[in-house]
């Protein structure tokens, strides 16, 4: 090809462009592609020049043979014409093949618009455990990527044709007749392009995608859920969800599900449990341990002389949950009390209470004044449940007042 050897030139350049090393794997490269391209692209407030050296040594270097005179006789020798050149493509033609698209938002040199594509939403379930301590979950995702062996064209030589039956606009348009003057029009994807807008000969599908454009890949994503999330949060992989020719890729995204504890409740960055105490243990002192959710064991004890009160709250200072991404400041822990009173007393016990508790108010009325009280007879109730009726009964009664004639509420305000 040439009369004389090539002079050797910079052969670095482009790897350090990239940011690899020059034993760098084909999958090495796209990844560092990838991240810097999306960081400096145009559409995004990058360095169009930065973009611009990106894809020239992108180019270079996923090129078997371009890469071969470039490690051997460096970037001149591309230049004179080795490889075939270096650069000479447009790099948002080349952020298209790989990306499946052109731009962001229209920045290339000829305004193209990219669509998105969809965000791949998955819930992930953990336990008030894993929100405590922190944990990382590994999970296996399969994904379609845009076929590496015919870059997302479908085809062996990157051509395709017009779809001949829906026009290259991918759907197709049906009229029906419903009567002698209605019809109805109906919209839906072509058959014969699969929605896309073009076809490819058989003999010149890829024959690694067999020409769908992208292939199946599993992957498997590590997703670090840090101390303190909260039920709802999520977790987002930029970029990682199903590639498609002339889209921009999604996002996978995880949405954090927090499982029922069996003993703690949270709210926000406090932790409640519940605990019940005997009658004896409220007026006489109590002590339990309560494991907590890391696993260590918090002795919890009553003041001596101390009187626990049914549905009362104590709390304990930094015990609570930690605070998400201030993970050594934590809310604290409360406990409810309830008190389990005995279902009945025998009369020793009473009259030994009696002489051991603060004695009772005397009623100050006489005798002749008590005979006459009437006696009256106390029932047991579920408050909740005789509230919930009456408000019932008083919303039907309204209900029957609005059924009432309008003029009969007239004639009754006339005659008060």
């Amino acid at each position: 090809m040439f009369g004389r050897a090539p002079k050797k030139s910079d052969n670095t350049r482009y790897y350090e462009v990239l940011g690899v090393s020059k034993n760098a794997t084909q999958d090495d490269l796209k990844k560092a592609y990838r991240k810097a391209a999306i960081k400096n692209h145009p559409d995004k407030g990058g360095d169009p020049e930065k973009f611009k050296e990106l894809a020239q040594a992108y180019e270079v270097l996923s090129d078997p043979e371009k890469r071969e005179i470039y490690d051997q006789y460096g970037e001149d020798a591309l230049k004179e014409g080795m490889g075939g050149g270096g650069g000479g493509h447009d790099p948002f033609d080349i952020f298209s093949s790989f990306f499946g698209g052109g731009g962001f938002g229209g920045g290339s040199s000829r305004g193209r618009r990219q669509r998105r594509g969809e965000d791949v939403v998955h819930p992930l379930k953990v336990s008030l455990e894993d929100l405590y301590l922190g944990t990382t979950k590994k999970l296996s995702l399969s994904r379609n990527v845009l076929c590496s062996k015919c870059n997302g064209k479908g085809s062996k030589s990157g051509a395709s044709m017009t779809c001949p039956g829906c026009q290259g606009t991918g759907v197709k348009v049906t009229i029906r007749q419903l009567g002698p003057s209605m019809i109805q029009q109906m919209q839906q994807h072509c058959n014969e392009c699969k929605g896309t807008g073009e076809t490819i000969s058989d003999k010149d599908r890829c024959p690694q995608c067999k020409g769908d454009k992208v292939v199946s890949e599993k992957k498997v994503l590590e997703v670090v859920v840090e101390k303190g999330m909260q039920n709802g949060q999520k977790i987002t992989f930029p970029g990682e969800a199903d590639e498609a020719p002339e889209t921009a890729t999604g996002d996978i995204v995880f949405i954090l599900q927090q499982k029922e504890h069996p003993k703690f409740k949270r709210k926000g960055e406090d932790l409640f449990v519940e605990h019940t105490l005997s009658l004896t243990e409220a007026l006489c002192g109590f002590q339990f341990v309560l494991t907590h959710l890391d696993g260590r064991q918090l002795l919890i004890k009553s003041n001596p002389g101390e009187v626990v009160k049914p549905d009362s709250f104590k709390a304990i200072n930094d015990e609570g949950m930690p605070m998400y991404q201030r993970p050594f400041m934590k809310g604290k822990l409360y406990i409810h009390f309830t008190v389990d009173f005995p279902e009945s007393l025998s009369p020793e016990q009473v009259e030994a209470l009696r002489n051991i508790l603060p004695q009772k108010p005397a009623l100050q009325l006489t005798e002749m004044e008590l005979d006459e009280c009437e006696e009256t007879t106390l029932h047991d109730v579920n408050i909740e449940e005789e509230m919930r009726r009456k408000q019932q009964a008083q919303a039907e009664a309204y209900d029957e007042d609005d059924d009432m004639p309008s003029g009969a509420q007239r004639v009754q305000c006339a005659q008060q």
